[in-house]
């Protein structure tokens, strides 16, 4: 086909998820290979339900800033407005998704589209384009000479920000007295990890990861004060933002949460974003990277440091062990059933270090990413920006595929909610079907928060009718989701006790041949402890 050339050397595009393009997953996994390899996911979806279907996959990466194109089918244009099959103002609806959404006006110019489509995905911030294909396109015929055929786009462009900036910048973090660096996913994005590794090592700093700008610094390092990350925000005086937006995520950098006079130093690629919420002390245009290098420059020059021995240290590092105290407390409970600090702890006790994490649901994310340790940067996937639910099979097959590709041997792990595993559970089919190396965990309590053990169902039914009497959060108790996996000829465990999960999470990351899925049963009850982060209520005590 004409647009081909103009696609192939910046694009991923991967026949397997192009063959699941009518399904809704299809447009999540896309955008998801744009985050792990910074060239835009392709998703071939058909046209009328089958682009609305990817609508909210569009929205998803338009929010998350990651590169997507989507190309769908349409009606004919000689049956515009008379009731065509599958009729829908395609190009008009994505208009609100995506940053750039087109019909070409001709075969000959299809190349030069879908070359824009490429660029205006990756320039700039990152983010969805559509391109919508008429019907009566398919069988039309030109002189390949007209064809107007374009090179594929140069590399985005690396953009540094003003040298007065950059120096008022390491001003203020050199006359802070408790600085803090926020570590977001455009700084993984932008391959930012060794500027950034630099930056915490040679001036002490303390940072904090958002979700999924975990790993660009390992959360190991001594300097990552995640486990305090209230007290952090709180009391800090100079906060630098690394390709983190001050939106619901950061509490929009306000008070309570923030000090009322905290110094903000924005570091983002799109100059819109610089001062949302709060008036910045200073603006830092540009590549994260690359801006990065310069204030690190900067403050090597000016020989500064942030004293390891500080008050503010000291406080830090006081408030993480006694956090980290109360989440082991709660980890090495014997009680049965368990609660999520156990499952967790004993999963981080024999996830590979290089493994992706795919994490979705309500407690069992937000525990998980408290829990659930990164070393590595962009690999780590969740519900983002944009909150969304039903995202994680999509992102475990894409992050499948790209592993599949690169690193043959590195293992996803995906770990759900039971409420999370529904909006997708069927993907486990796709996951079976291309024997992708994907390890499902999910997180069992019997509902969304809370459930009721079998006991309490069956005594909640002797009151009446269950669409009447049952909670509206409340799911069937001990449901089998293992045998979804064992029905498409993977593996599935059923497991109540540490033990048990121990061993099925031994036997499936031995097992090289086909996937699996542990199903852990917890108490229904179980909760986190106060201070997690919650992504519904946004709280963070």
């Amino acid at each position: 086909m004409a647009p081909y050339g103009a696609v192939e050397e910046e694009c991923v595009s991967g026949a397997q998820l192009i063959a699941e393009a009518l399904k809704t997953q299809a447009c999540y996994a896309a955008s998801a290979v744009g985050y792990l390899t910074g060239k835009p996911g392709i998703c071939l979806v058909v046209s009328g339900p089958g682009l609305i279907h990817a609508l909210g996959g569009m929205a998803n990466a338009n929010m998350n800033c990651w590169p997507l194109i989507v190309i769908g089918g349409s009606s004919d244009r000689n049956q515009e407005i008379m009731g065509a099959f599958q009729e829908f103002p395609q190009v008009e609806a994505c208009r609100l998704y995506s940053k750039f959404s087109v019909r070409p006006s001709s075969l000959e110019t299809i190349p030069a589209v879908i070359e824009k489509a490429v660029r205006c995905s990756i320039y700039g911030r990152p983010g969805a384009c559509y391109v919508d294909m008429p019907g009566d396109f398919v069988n039309l015929q030109v002189n390949k000479s007209s064809v107007k055929y374009v090179k594929c786009c140069l590399p985005p462009p690396v953009c540094t920000a003003e040298h007065s900036a950059v120096s008022e910048a390491a001003s203020i973090l050199a006359h802070s007295r408790q600085p803090l660096l926020i570590i977001g996913k455009g700084a993984a994005y932008s391959r930012a990890e060794n500027s950034i590794r630099k930056l915490v090592d040679q001036c002490g700093l303390p940072f904090l990861p958002t979700p999924m700008g975990k790993g660009v610094v390992p959360d190991n390092h001594p300097n990552c004060v995640a486990a305090a990350r209230s007290r952090a925000l709180q009391h800090a005086d100079v906060i630098i933002l690394f390709g983190a937006r001050l939106n619901w995520i950061l509490h929009f950098g306000l008070p309570p949460r923030f000090r009322l006079d905290v110094m903000i130093i924005q570091v983002d690629i799109c100059a819109e974003e610089l001062g949302n919420n709060v008036r910045p002390a200073a603006n830092l245009l540009g590549d994260i990277n690359a801006v990065t290098e310069q204030l690190l420059e900067q403050l090597v020059l000016m020989e500064w440091k942030h004293p390891s021995y500080s008050e503010w240290w000291k406080g830090l590092r006081e408030k993480m062990k006694s956090n980290e105290e109360r989440s082991k407390a709660l980890a090495l409970q014997k009680s049965l059933p368990m609660n999520y600090y156990t499952v967790f702890h004993h999963v981080r006790e024999l996830l590979p270090r290089d493994c992706i994490l795919v994490s979705e649901g309500a407690n069992t994310m937000d525990i998980g990413r408290t829990m659930l340790p990164n070393y590595l940067p962009r690999h780590r996937l969740d519900a983002g920006t944009f909150g969304t639910m039903g995202v994680g099979l999509g992102f475990a097959i894409a992050a499948a595929m790209v592993a599949k590709d690169q690193t043959p041997e590195q293992r996803v792990i995906c770990v759900e909610g039971d409420s999370a595993f529904g909006f997708s559970g069927m993907e486990v089919e796709t996951i079976c079907r291309y024997n992708l190396p994907v390890v499902i965990i999910i997180v069992n309590n019997n509902g969304i928060y809370r459930g009721l053990d079998a006991d309490s169902w069956k005594e909640m039914l002797k009151s009446g009718e269950p669409t009447v009497c049952a909670p509206p959060v409340c799911l069937l108790p001990n449901s089998h989701y293992e045998q979804i996996m064992s029905a498409f000829g993977g593996k599935g465990y059923f497991v109540k006790t540490p033990e048990e999960l121990q061993n099925a999470l031994k036997a499936s990351l031995v097992e090289k041949q086909v996937p699996s899925l542990i199903n852990v049963m917890i108490n229904p009850q179980a909760d986190r402890k106060q201070q997690d982060f919650h992504w519904l209520t946004r709280s963070n005590m």
